[in-house]
């Protein structure tokens, strides 16, 4: 691999590098990743969709309960502030750096690898720790039995995830799509039943609830929403120009980010008419075993699994083609080499799994709205670099920002509350 540059321009045969810029060759195999995979990456990167319509968003709602389609509405809105800023940058980079490639184009290398350092230290930690949620949280609420096998489990699922990723892009590519359209197609049902069966009460979009419990359900709410700057990471490997990439990556990104909030609509305004669901351990399961029947509840909650199973690979993905981007050594041997460390961490989770969650989903999540805060503040001076409009940059990186402060101040007081 050449030394990582962004690619900032024009036609594919003829980019340029302007000042401050950089450019990145393609990587993994020659052929580019079609929209329709981007699409998949992108459906299972927000959350994914299931996850978040049948667990989070509505444990979330809490004391906003009355007015949860009104929160899920304004958490959309929110979430346009960091999607604007990061379809600002991906108009003139295309890049595999992915936030490190948008970051360095706006304020240079050394600023760019210290936020590349904090986003990587993030999200390795969430691929070791996030196998001890699934095993230890989700799948003992789906199948009680499950707990026999939780120490087997603890180590097969990393190295299962490993074997996906170290099997090649392609078949990466394939496990990320079957689980985004699984989990949208269930996401989409289960909101179906909802609406179906629990009727939705006017004031689920009126400001019943305290304006205070309205804000934090509709910040937190959008805070879940993050993972959706992981596609940008694929912008290397998409085909055509810049301008081809850039309408493939705003399709893709785009269009599962408004599926997804519309599948949230959807499935949490109706919970206002009825506490009792949204408080259940899963309330997408809980809805699905009352108005359906228990085979299809544990469908929707292996789902809820396998949804924050994707969401681990398509970190292991941008988590390579960063090292990559940022160091220049061969793809496979990133591969493996996260692959190893994941591997490695398994066994050393079942000292105590609670625990050792407990205390690394703290440090992640500082550091992952962090490394975001970053990239935002950065943008005004991205877009001045390149002649644009800086009043309604600097409005736009204003909100984003916001949002990763939020996310910073909710991680912090959250710790504190735990401690």
């Amino acid at each position: 691999m050449t030394e990582f540059r962004a690619r900032m321009t024009g036609s594919g045969a003829d980019r340029t590098r302007p000042e401050g810029g950089a450019l990145s060759p393609p990587l993994g195999p020659a052929r580019p990743i079609g929209p329709w995979a981007l699409a998949g990456v992108a459906v299972a990167s927000f959350g994914g969709p299931l996850a978040l319509a049948a667990l989070n968003a509505p444990s979330i709602a809490g004391g906003a309960l009355s007015s949860a389609g009104l929160s899920m509405v304004l958490a959309a809105a929110a979430f346009g502030f960091p999607l604007a800023v990061w379809f600002g940058y991906a108009r003139r980079i295309s890049s595999s750096g992915g936030l490190y490639a948008f970051t360095e184009a706006a304020a240079g290398r050394r600023v760019a690898l210290v936020q590349a350092s904090v986003w990587a230290f993030s999200y390795l930690l969430y691929v070791v720790y996030t196998t001890a949620q699934i095993v230890y949280d989700l799948l003992p609420a789906v199948l009680p039995g499950e707990r026999r096998y939780q120490t087997a489990l603890e180590v097969v699922i990393p190295v299962a995830l490993t074997g996906v990723m170290i099997a090649g892009r392609r078949v990466a590519l394939l496990v990320i799509g079957l689980i985004a359209v699984g989990q949208l197609a269930l996401a989409v049902a289960l909101s179906g039943v909802t609406l179906a069966n629990v009727s939705t009460p006017a004031s689920s979009f009126g400001t019943s609830a305290p304006a205070g419990s309205l804000a934090i359900a509709g910040g937190q709410t959008a805070l879940l929403y993050i993972c959706g700057s992981l596609p940008f990471f694929l912008g290397g490997e998409l085909g055509g120009n810049l301008r081809q990439q850039f309408a493939t990556m705003r399709r893709g990104v785009v269009g599962a980010y408004l599926a997804t909030a519309v599948v949230l609509i959807a499935a949490v305004a109706p919970l206002a008419a009825d506490p009792a669901l949204a408080g259940s351990e899963i309330p997408g399961m809980a809805v699905a075993e009352r108005f359906v029947g228990h085979d299809f509840a544990v469908t929707v909650g292996i789902g809820v699994a396998a949804s924050t199973a994707a969401v681990i690979l398509i970190e292991y993905l941008a988590l390579s083609r960063l090292t990559v981007a940022v160091t220049a050594w061969p793809l496979r041997r990133v591969l493996i080499g996260i692959g190893v460390i994941m591997v490695a961490v398994g066994p050393v989770l079942l000292i105590n799994p609670d625990q050792i969650y407990d205390d690394l989903v703290t440090p992640s999540l500082f550091a992952l709205w962090l490394s975001q805060l970053i990239t935002f503040a950065v943008y005004p001076r991205f877009v001045a670099r390149h002649g644009g409009r800086v009043g309604p940059a600097v409005a736009l990186a204003a909100g984003a920002s916001a949002l990763a402060v939020y996310g910073l101040w909710t991680t912090i007081a959250t710790a504190s509350i735990s401690f």
